[in-house]
């Protein structure tokens, strides 16, 4: 479409001055393989080719549909942030007619939309790629009738040639940008199997997919032991906002239907998304686009990896594959260091195992050799029938004597009861009902010390196999471990929840915490903390009867911040 027509214009054929300048054009733009680079010589060469006084590359941006200078030539700096609709301008009138169009006086066509305020003429063809309109190429002169249908057919000439150009330039960067991300993934691989320990292994896969995608924040989540949320394990590039946000429900979630459904899922913008739930937080640390990839081990899926970019960005085929052959390997690096993890426990567990049962028959004779002259004592201490008259001091010194002597005997029988490893003999029991008792069994003593009870008790806890009066005494211990570590009182929390294949019950007080090494040392009979009372067995002997009925305990804790006991137990007894 054109404002006016040249009768009688010369052929290209006919001027051998334009033929040299469009050979030499077609040599230049040639001569690189940078998407760039290639178009600002083709924009070069196009303004010097018609004479212009300015001119564009007008590219469609396939993630928001906009229509973007992707590179100027005498524009002003304001000029090159201008965007339209495809149906705005000049520009997107050829985009939807894939026409060419000259101007003679562009201020008069009411498509116009000015890029600088001296241009008067303008001449716009498009850029087919592939056989598809990817762009324009825009000429501007300040002069009015500037451009001749010759110029005009000189321009669709360039923009053919270009065309050819930029395709192969697209495909050269497409084909680089694969072979480094090939390159980066084999690395990845490498580095990311190098290390066996959990946490290092999550952040390496989060550190090395973020920068592999030059992305703002790569998360890793997996899911918790009952399935139903996914929990942050790694964050590489986000802020403190990021970092401490809730677990993700898997059945509510975004992230969750990746789970779901075992496939990538992109959010072309979760600060506008309805299906993101932390939109407000990605506004914060400026998160855009997102890709979001299941970690997949076998025929189960354990968590998920998540990319973020600072920009709105359409992860391409190519990258939706590379993350998630990345994902791919990280599920097996994942699983091959909780494998690892469990083998250490389990060597740590028969070590102990061993340690304790030279130390229960070392104890066991001890006891014995103590029990003998202690029962002597206390036949002949009653056989002397000490009797004081009141206010005389030597019948408060008997009266400790006898009690300590108890104290004593109380001492071995713990000892002897812990190193004869009693096998439990296991019933239907309900562990919410024995949290329920013991509260009613410690309640004057946790009253007496300043101390709430809290019970968060799943009501559809499943009914377990076990030995009824030993988790009853594994309880009463941890209570009262709870109770002289807080001290001058605090509150005590106890949890039971549903997990796969058993119960997990919390105790959790607001003591003074343990240090790594206090938390090592804790289930061992040499363990103490400094009391004034107690035996120092109280936590081996929950251990020990965690142990035998196949289960788990572990602690979570840091100075100055409480300690949580988890006692993982199986529905049914090991055989």
């Amino acid at each position: 479409m054109n404002d006016h027509d040249d009768h009688a214009t010369p052929s290209i054929l006919e001027d051998p001055e334009r033929l040299r300048h469009l050979y030499r054009v077609a040599k230049v733009i040639h001569s690189t393989l940078d998407p760039q680079e290639a178009l600002q010589l083709i924009l070069n060469e196009a303004v010097e080719l018609v004479k212009a006084t300015s001119g564009s590359v007008v590219l469609l941006n396939p993630t928001n549909g906009l229509l973007e200078i992707q590179t100027a030539h005498g524009l002003p700096t304001s000029a090159r942030d201008l965007q339209l609709r495809p149906n705005e301008g000049v520009t997107g009138w050829v985009m939807r007619h894939a026409t060419p169009v000259r101007l003679g006086n562009a201020r008069e066509d009411p498509r116009y939309v000015a890029a600088s305020d001296t241009v008067n003429s303008e001449l716009a063809v498009p850029l087919f790629v592939a056989g598809e309109i990817r762009g324009i190429l825009n000429m501007d002169s300040e002069r009015l009738d500037a451009f001749s249908a010759e110029d005009e057919m000189l321009l669709v000439e360039l923009a053919e040639q270009a065309a050819t150009v930029i395709q192969h330039t697209w495909l050269h960067e497409q084909s680089r940008q694969k072979a480094r991300l090939l390159e980066s993934l084999l690395h990845i691989g490498k580095t990311v199997n190098s290390t066996l320990n959990l946490d290092d292994t999550l952040k390496v896969i989060t550190r090395e997919a973020a920068q592999l995608m030059r992305a703002r924040v790569c998360s890793l989540l997996l899911l918790n032991q009952s399935g139903s949320e996914l929990e942050l394990r790694s964050c590489h590039g986000g802020g403190q906002a990021y970092r401490d946000k809730a677990p993700v429900s898997v059945d509510e979630s975004l992230v969750g239907a990746v789970i779901r459904r075992r496939k990538p899922m992109q959010e072309e913008n979760v600060q506008t998304s309805g299906r993101y739930h932390h939109s407000l937080i990605a506004q914060a640390e400026g998160l855009v686009s997102l890709v979001s990839l299941p970690l997949v081990f076998g025929e189960k899926t354990i968590g998920v990896l998540n990319v973020y970019t600072g920009h709105q960005h359409i992860f391409s085929d190519e990258e939706v594959r590379i993350l998630a052959a990345l994902a791919d390997s990280s599920a097996v690096a994942i699983e091959k260091a909780r494998l690892y993890e469990r083998i250490v426990d389990v060597e740590e567990q028969l070590r102990r195992s061993e340690q304790l049962s030279v130390i229960g028959l070392l104890s066991a004779e001890v006891a014995h050799e103590i029990r003998n002259p202690l029962t002597v004592m206390k036949m002949l201490y009653h056989s002397l029938d000490l009797e004081f008259a009141p206010g005389d001091p030597r019948a408060e010194d008997v009266k400790i004597m006898g009690e300590k002597m108890d104290h004593l005997n109380r001492i071995v029988d713990q000892i002897l009861d812990f190193a004869r490893r009693s096998a439990p003999e296991p019933t239907e029991v309900n562990v919410n009902q024995l949290i329920d008792d013991l509260g009613l069994l410690t309640r004057h003593k946790l009253k007496a010390a300043n101390i709430q009870l809290e019970r968060l008790l799943d009501p559809d806890l499943p009914l377990i196999q076990a030995d009824a009066t030993q988790l009853e005494q594994a309880f009463l211990n941890l209570t009262l471990n709870a109770v002289e570590a807080m001290g001058g009182g605090g509150r005590l929390k106890i949890t039971t929840l549903s997990v796969k294949d058993g119960v997990e019950i919390r105790f959790q007080d607001t003591g003074p915490g343990m240090d790594a090494t206090a938390q090592q040392a804790a289930f061992s009979s040499w363990f103490t903390t400094g009391k004034e009372k107690g035996t120092g067995l109280g936590l081996a002997i929950v251990a020990r009867v965690v142990e035998t009925h196949g289960g788990k305990i572990t602690i979570d804790s840091k100075p100055g911040h409480g300690a949580t006991f988890r006692l993982a137990l199986p529905v049914t007894l090991p055989t």
